[in-house]
């Protein structure tokens, strides 16, 4: 998250257009995540989650540490695609844990609780990066987000216990190959809607989170530090909020109705919608900054019930490639081609919008994100009946 409210001063100091910042951001990292993320889960739902966990945040944190002594592009690009080899481990072996730590009706507000961890780095890494970045510079930014790292891996190993396999694992399925585990999701036709809905509500996120920052200190005339403390308050507890909410909401709504699971992400994305287009048009930051708020929060709604109902549709030994491969098609979409999207066609839109050329890429990426709505709503349709399936397998 830090690289994103570093981008302006590192497109300065290395002569980067914003199509090479999207490529950082965005397609690069996206694609060695989700080509290690898989092989890593299926590793994850045979051996010790907790140290593939810990190793992964080594690998992370040092490659953070690293990407502040780069003196190009290339070499910058590097150390992304290592920091996306350190994060594929994080996610699915801890979905696959927190699955295992708490029951199905409590599992929607853990992950939830898990991923607003996602949040906090935006309030950190937005609030401390701007200020650490015209302070100190954006290498020495690096290098205190990414050396604490270092020592935290270790600590993980020593207070976090490895949780017992729960349902499935004592059975035939608890050492399903990644072959099993498609087998059983393409006969889950919720779960590629679900996919789908995520990874259009993910394009826009990332896509213009990425950029957002850049249009508030282009277009609007803060500065860094002071987009990094409205971003990072603003952004990271309404982001906070809203993961926690729509978990929690799931949870409860769900217990009786599991199709909320994924009603909680399509109202979300919904509603969220009028206030987004307020925020990438608004003429005045106040009015923006007012509709980015509540925006965020229903825009925010959907990961953590998406994965949890996610996990209720395959035994418990597939849980971990299936978080994967959810990850997979989720960051391929919404990591992979979102920022390089708003990057590119903020380049191509300058010729005909000059300054305003990086507004018009997000609104434009915001109205192909609309077909998240639809796809929520299939999955929601088949929902039951694909985890009447999975039921049958116990």
């Amino acid at each position: 998250q830090i690289l994103v409210i570093l981008k302006e001063p590192i497109k300065a100091d290395l002569g980067l257009s914003d199509t090479q910042l999207g490529l950082l951001t965005g397609f690069s990292f996206a694609v060695v995540y989700v080509t290690a993320g898989i092989p890593i889960a299926w590793l994850a739902d045979r051996s010790n989650r907790r140290n593939i966990v810990a190793a992964s945040l080594g690998i992370f944190s040092v490659m953070t540490t690293l990407s502040g002594m780069v003196q190009n592009y290339t070499q910058l690009l590097l150390a992304r695609l290592g920091v996306g080899l350190g994060e594929a481990g994080g996610s699915p072996p801890s979905h696959s844990m927190l699955s295992d730590y708490f029951p199905e009706e409590k599992r929607g507000t853990a992950i939830s609780i898990y991923t607003t961890g996602i949040y906090f780095g935006i309030f950190f890494g937005y609030f401390a990066g701007g200020w650490i970045a015209e302070t100190f510079g954006w290498r020495n930014a690096f290098f205190i987000v990414g050396i604490p790292g270092i020592a935290l891996a270790f600590l993980l190993l020593i207070l976090v216990r490895e949780p017992q396999r729960t349902l499935a694992s004592t059975t035939s399925q608890d050492k399903a190959s990644f072959k099993d585990t498609m087998a059983v999701l393409a006969k889950r036709p919720s779960f590629w809607w679900i996919a789908l809905g995520c990874s259009t509500a993910s394009f826009v996120g990332y896509g213009n989170g990425n950029f957002f920052p850049s249009l508030l200190i282009r277009n609007y005339g803060l500065s860094v530090t002071e987009v990094g403390v409205v971003l990072g308050v603003i952004g990271g507890t309404t982001g906070m909020l809203g993961t926690f909410l729509g978990g929690y909401l799931a949870d409860r709504w769900g217990e009786k109705d599991k199709r909320w699971y994924v009603r909680i992400a399509l109202y979300g994305i919904l509603l969220s919608l009028p206030l987004s287009y307020i925020t990438l048009l608004g003429t005045e930051p106040l009015y923006v900054i007012m509709a980015y708020a509540p925006g965020h929060i229903l825009g925010t709604l959907y990961l953590g019930p998406c994965i949890a109902i996610c996990h209720t549709l395959v035994p418990a030994g597939m849980r971990a490639s299936t978080s994967a491969i959810l990850l997979f098609v989720i960051n391929m979409i919404g990591l992979g081609l979102g920022p390089l999207f708003v990057g590119a066609l903020s380049d191509a839109y300058s010729t005909h919008f000059g300054a305003e050329n990086l507004r018009y890429a997000m609104v434009t990426a915001l109205t192909i994100g609309t077909s998240g709505v639809f796809f929520f709503w299939k999955a929601q349709r088949s929902l039951l009946s694909d985890i009447e399936k999975t039921q049958g397998m116990a």
